[in-house]
């Protein structure tokens, strides 16, 4: 998948928003050109809009985000919002456990699902340049961080945290 199909499959996701970060919505220079997803279907006061479910990101951040060596040419990151249960089926252990099995991953890897490299506590997952290997599965990862933000909208004000209240792993 090119970035511009997985980016054009989540923007029509019904109720989708996409903001693309750039000087004109005061976003931070290191994140300009990067594709934010929000599920917010009455696309109501961006200011409100706090989490994403998805993001595109085209470039390491540094010193904060250069694990997958995202300055490579032709690479960028599908970034997803999995939610604890998911990403403890797809990995074997809890996103509370990441730290001490960071190792276990190669961030640099194309076509291949692994957990976030800074977010995976939060119980976020990434591929660099879905290909064949992933792409079925990518796919089904989109539909389901999709449906969690579905689930966690609630029309007239929005669980900006994306998580129950008090948690902070990402959990469903």
């Amino acid at each position: 998948m090119t970035e511009a199909e997985i980016i054009r499959a989540l923007a029509d996701l019904s109720g989708v928003v996409v903001v693309v970060a750039g000087e004109e919505n005061g976003a931070p220079e290191v994140a300009w050109g990067d594709s934010f997803f929000f599920y917010d279907p009455d696309n109501a006061d961006p200011g409100d809009r706090r989490l994403p479910f998805a993001t595109v990101v085209t470039k390491d951040y540094p010193g904060f985000d250069t694990a997958s060596d995202l300055d490579r040419p032709g690479v960028f990151r599908l970034n997803l919002a999995v939610g604890r249960d998911r990403f403890t089926e797809l990995f074997g252990f809890s996103p509370a456990e990441f730290a001490g099995r960071q190792t276990e991953f190669d961030f640099t890897a194309l076509d291949r699902v692994v957990p976030h490299p800074v977010y995976a506590r939060q119980a976020w997952i990434s591929v660099l340049v879905p290909g064949a290997g992933s792409v079925e599965q990518v796919k089904q990862l989109i539909g389901h961080a999709y449906e969690r933000a579905r689930g966690r909208y609630r029309s007239g004000r929005r669980d900006v945290a994306h998580q129950e209240p008090g948690r902070t792993d990402g959990s469903e």
